[in-house]
């Protein structure tokens, strides 16, 4: 029940843990840092991947899986890929009642494995481009877990094309970044800001890296997706070469990108409240429940008919409008739980509408209509119901997205000095701060150590070029190729 679950104002991190396990979308594994993700959130994941499924296959990709276990001798292949990935590497040495006699690394990511695989796939100029994607579960051993945001195992999806030149592989990677986004805001209502990693930040072996930052209600981001250009790093690793047109051997240029079950975790932390899950419909199973009102047995039957009668409707008019998705439609008719049970319980799991039926609503041809993100009851005629499921549901899915930008963008600052910076950064407590940097590890990394701010992304402009400022560098001073970034506390 809502009464469970800590105020958001109180403390943010147990308001999110409370909506996590109140509202069944996952629980606590046996095993330290992994989570089970329960049917309500497992379904939530089941809409992410079918949506994002058509918009990867449209890229021309097709779906494909690797084996979990790496040999260790790939993971070391590409230097900077191991560095990388050492700390949080699990490995098998023990396997079939005996010692292996090499250790098998359980997949943190797998450029290794599909270079494996591509090395003996791609001969000519003639297999490439080369687009495989796959949906596979990961290892990385964390030793700061959160539900969905950060667990030893999780669930994602991992793109990796091979193409003939660096241009090719630039122009997939960005279109790859194009698509998170566009998903992140349509889909998951989620607001994002696309930009550059700095060199610090960027994937162990790729040669630059974008992401999608997103900003959730307490003013931290969150990297929600990420897009490498890999250049022709693990090609040399692997030998991946391809018989060119002119009849040369070269090396393949390559990208990969992905995203992870860590949407769910962005996604609740944008848009719920107290009360518990707030759900974009576009990630809803059900979107609909209808709760009787029967408060008298011999008046169950009547209400319970209606009911139906009304469900029905609804399914059929959004097969006949041809909307984005189906409606799914649910009649309660548990007769153990009190109806005001009910209201919190589906409050609680983030239906995003829903219906409450009597038999004096049914005198007066009348329903109680109410949008989960509103709150407020509405007395809507049944003959109206089915038609205004539709547009309510279209109408909250784009309110949901104006508030989190309108959010974002209240929560946005500017600031040209260090002083200038840390002030804020205390006195606004959190939120995206853009900068002139002068791409400066070392300061970088002072920020970091001294106020627990990261670089989140380089801004671009719309040739994919980091944005100069002109300006001296907010840490440094210097004046030399500053560009615009965002510094934030982040998750």
């Amino acid at each position: 029940m809502a009464e469970k679950i800590t105020p958001r104002s109180e403390n943010f991190p147990e308001w999110y843990q409370d909506v996590v396990l109140q509202a069944k979308l996952a629980d606590y594994s046996p095993v330290k840092g992994c989570m089970v993700i329960r049917p309500n959130g497992y379904s939530i994941w089941e809409r992410i991947q079918q949506e994002m499924n058509g918009r990867i296959k449209a890229m021309g990709v097709r779906n494909a899986y690797f084996p979990m276990f790496i040999p260790e001798s790939f993971i070391k292949k590409e230097a900077d890929h191991v560095e990388g990935f050492a700390p949080q590497v699990a490995v098998v040495t023990y396997a079939g009642a005996k010692d292996l006699d090499e250790k098998l690394v359980v997949r943190p990511t797998s450029e290794t494995i599909i270079n494996s695989m591509f090395a003996k796939w791609v001969q000519s100029y003639r297999d490439l481009p080369l687009l495989i994607n796959q949906w596979a579960n990961v290892v990385r051993w964390e030793m700061r877990t959160r539900l969905f945001l950060r667990t030893t195992e999780f669930l994602w999806q991992e793109g990796h094309t091979c193409h003939n030149t660096l241009d090719e592989a630039e122009a997939c990677t960005r279109r790859a970044l194009e698509m998170y986004r566009e998903f992140a805001e349509n889909v998951l209502a989620m607001p994002v800001v696309p930009g550059q990693k700095s060199e610090a930040e960027k994937f162990a072996g790729a040669l630059r890296t974008y992401s999608i930052e997103a900003m959730m209600q307490d003013g931290k981001a969150l990297q929600a997706g990420t897009s490498h250009n890999l250049s022709d790093h693990f090609a040399k690793a692997f030998d991946t070469m391809f018989l060119d047109k002119d009849n040369a051997k070269k090396h393949v240029f390559q990208t990969s990108w992905g995203v992870s079950t860590r949407l769910i975790g962005g996604m609740i932390m944008t848009h719920s409240d107290d009360k518990g899950l707030v759900l974009p419909p576009k990630l809803a199973e059900t979107h609909v429940v209808i709760v009787p009102i029967t408060p008298k047995a011999d008046q169950m039957t009547r209400v319970y008919e209606a009911a139906d009668k009304l469900a029905a409707e609804i399914r059929a008019h959004s097969s006949v409008k041809a909307l984005p998705y189906t409606i799914g439609v649910h009649v309660d008719k548990d007769d153990t739980k009190q109806a005001g049970w009910k209201f919190h319980e589906y409050e609680l799991i983030g239906i995003p509408v829903r219906i409450e039926l009597g038999p004096r609503d049914l005198d007066k041809g009348q329903a109680v209509f109410t949008r989960r993100d509103i709150g407020q009851k509405e007395l809507v005629p049944l003959t109206d119901l089915p038609s205004k499921i539709g547009s309510e549901l279209a109408s909250m899915q784009t309110q949901l997205l104006e508030k989190a930008r309108a959010h974002r963008d209240a929560h946005t600052h500017e600031a040209s000095t260090y002083e200038e910076f840390k002030k804020l950064l205390e006195e606004k407590d959190g939120g995206f701060f853009k900068v002139p940097w002068g791409l400066d590890r070392a300061a970088e990394e002072k920020v970091k150590e001294e106020t627990k701010a990261t670089l989140r992304c380089i801004l671009l402009d719309d040739q994919y070029q980091m944005v100069k400022t002109g300006k001296p560098c907010f840490v440094t001073g210097k004046k030399e190729s500053t560009v615009t970034a965002i510094f934030a506390r982040a998750y």
